[in-house]
């Protein structure tokens, strides 16, 4: 069967991931890459302006050179405008073969390239590393959203993210099917062990995010089973069991499901196991009744899903002197 007749699908936006990144915040982040890679505005590509002719145009292909869930395409086109933008070129003609979010195979195309060579080799690495990092997000994400299939739980990230790129990082877990817990120390307060020592005790420490903060809400670390029911008494309504064995677990969510609803603790309190986890014992921890298994590997820890910008077309050559 020729290309012809099994078209590639075509997707006009290649954003298939809610909430979707921000605009500013794609723009910023691109500009900063660039910087980085071609020296100060406008920056140059020593190579590349001295090999090829600013006249001359092309075409490429954005290729998975391995399985995985493609995330971060969202960059693709913000790079190519800002390339074209510095070196006072046309912006390329981009179409998108897949969307963040979708599983990809080894040799597939995930977009169409066309324009000025010399934008697409100057934006090729930018673009590459912001999709291959977050692909690979995405796909440890992607991972653990399967195991935990038919349990009832799901993986959250954590802070433990590449600075600079926690907002690219927590759209790339959603984009694998996972879940953000907080985007950083603002939006949900979590008192764990040093903030217990400081405060004086779990009821003091949860005592003090509420008198200061009563908008957010307040999860508080456990070891044993006996902190999560202090946690509970302290008007705790998440808590996060940490390193739990998984019988002790399994006890620590039998007890506190039997409180839920009773002496004023919350109807449902939600809960995450963390610490230790992998994904071969994934099943039975979220056996266990917890709400959420939390995993830092997901973006400390993954590795990129290797990505190219293969071109195709003819280019011309600098007349030899």
């Amino acid at each position: 069967m020729s290309a012809n007749e099994n078209p590639l699908p075509v997707f006009a936006d290649p954003s298939g991931v809610e909430p979707a990144l921000d605009p500013a915040w794609i723009a910023e982040t691109v500009e900063i890459a660039l910087d980085e890679d071609l020296g100060p505005l406008p920056g140059r590509d020593v190579t590349t302006q001295a090999t090829i002719p600013p006249s001359s145009t092309g075409t490429a292909d954005l290729v998975a050179r391995d399985d995985g869930t493609v995330a971060g395409l969202v960059a693709v086109r913000e790079t190519l405008e800002q390339v074209s933008d510095r070196l006072g070129l046309p912006v390329p003609r981009v179409t998108f073969h897949a969307q963040d979010g979708h599983a990809v195979v080894r040799g597939q195309v995930l977009a169409t390239i066309a324009g000025r060579t010399q934008v697409l080799l100057v934006a090729e690495r930018t673009m590459l590393n912001l999709a291959s990092r977050a692909s690979g997000v995405a796909t440890a994400a992607a991972a653990w959203t399967r195991a935990l299939e038919g349990t009832g739980a799901r993986v959250l990230d954590t802070r433990k993210t590449t600075p600079g790129l926690r907002a690219l990082d927590k759209y790339a877990v959603r984009a694998g099917g996972g879940t953000n817990k907080r985007m950083g120390l603002y939006d949900v307060a979590m008192v764990k062990d040093n903030h217990v020592v400081a405060a004086g005790s779990v009821g003091a420490a949860v005592a003090a995010v509420r008198g200061a903060f009563p908008d957010v809400p307040i999860q508080v670390e456990a070891d044993t089973t006996a902190q999560a029911l202090e946690a509970l008494d302290a008007g705790a309504d998440f808590l996060l069991l940490d390193n739990m064995p998984t019988p002790v677990l399994a006890e620590t969510v039998a007890s506190v499901r039997a409180r839920e609803g009773r002496d004023g603790v919350a109807a449902h309190v939600e809960l995450e196991a963390t610490g230790n986890l992998t994904l071969d014992r994934a099943r039975e921890v979220a056996e266990t009744g917890v709400d959420y298994l939390s995993v830092g590997a997901l973006t400390h820890s993954a590795p990129i899903l290797d990505l190219a910008l293969d071109l195709h077309a003819e280019v011309e050559r600098v007349p030899a002197r």
